[in-house]
């Protein structure tokens, strides 16, 4: 298998403009995500797809390959989609831009879904964690997902799921942790189907695939990523690279 990684790259943040191009110890935040993911050797290459000159050439200049986006995109399945669309490669791993200390084993973790899976009978593999706390629980930012038996995902929600009726069966709680290996075609599929109400109500991407009978494998982890969402995040990741 072809495997190849992708680090979606927009400029503009919501909450944080710019975090991309912020210095962390003397690198761009972005060039650092970029070359931790080079640096796990886990891949045949490694892009970033951006709607942004400054990012593209910061790439670029430091010896790095990248895409920039033709059109505008509501994900960032969309803009992957539209830059491997072209590309000879089987399985594709969307690596977030703002995750400067991405490591190998949890790539690892989603990539071996598909070197166990010789029946093709999953599309897209990604991570869970459980969480316990309460707070955490509840928090909408904090996203849930509840699976089969065989750890397919069965549906993701900022809501609490499954809903304690009774508090006494002890179920666990899956904290989905966003870092996906997909099939090509898979991704092909996802940009040219259009968005239903499931994804719109929850501004979840991953509800479109689940909608139009995509199979979502999960995998548990005790990862934990530091992504970089906050002026404060930034901080503590100066913080975390000073001590390294």
């Amino acid at each position: 298998m072809k495997i190849i990684a992708v680090i979606p790259a927009r400029y503009a943040s919501t909450r944080f403009p710019a975090k991309l191009m912020q210095d962390l110890g003397g690198k761009t935040v972005i060039l650092r995500t970029y070359e931790a993911a080079v640096a796990t050797k886990l891949f045949d290459d490694v892009f970033v797809v951006t709607d942004s000159d400054l990012i593209f050439n910061e790439i670029v200049a430091n010896g790095g390959k990248a895409i920039m986006s033709i059109k505008e995109h509501e994900s960032g399945s969309d803009r992957i989609a539209e830059a491997v669309a072209n590309l000879d490669v089987d399985i594709v791993v969307n690596v977030q831009g703002d995750e400067p200390f991405t490591e190998a084993g949890p790539l690892e973790q989603v990539l071996a879904v598909f070197k166990n899976d010789p029946d093709r009978k999953v599309d897209l593999a990604s991570l869970m964690r459980e969480i316990t706390d309460e707070a955490e629980i509840n928090n909408p930012n904090n996203v849930k997902v509840v699976v089969d038996q065989s750890n397919f995902a069965l549906y993701f929600s900022r809501s609490v799921i499954p809903y304690p009726r009774d508090k006494e069966v002890g179920v666990r709680y899956f904290q989905h942790i966003g870092i996906y290996a997909f099939r090509k075609q898979a991704l092909l599929d996802f940009y040219n189907l259009p968005m239903k109400s499931l994804e719109a109500s929850e501004k979840l991407e991953q509800l479109r695939y689940l909608e139009f009978g995509k199979r979502i494998k999960m995998v548990e982890t005790t990862h934990v990523g530091i992504g970089i969402d906050t002026a404060e995040d930034l901080e503590k990741a100066r913080a975390i690279l000073r001590d390294i």
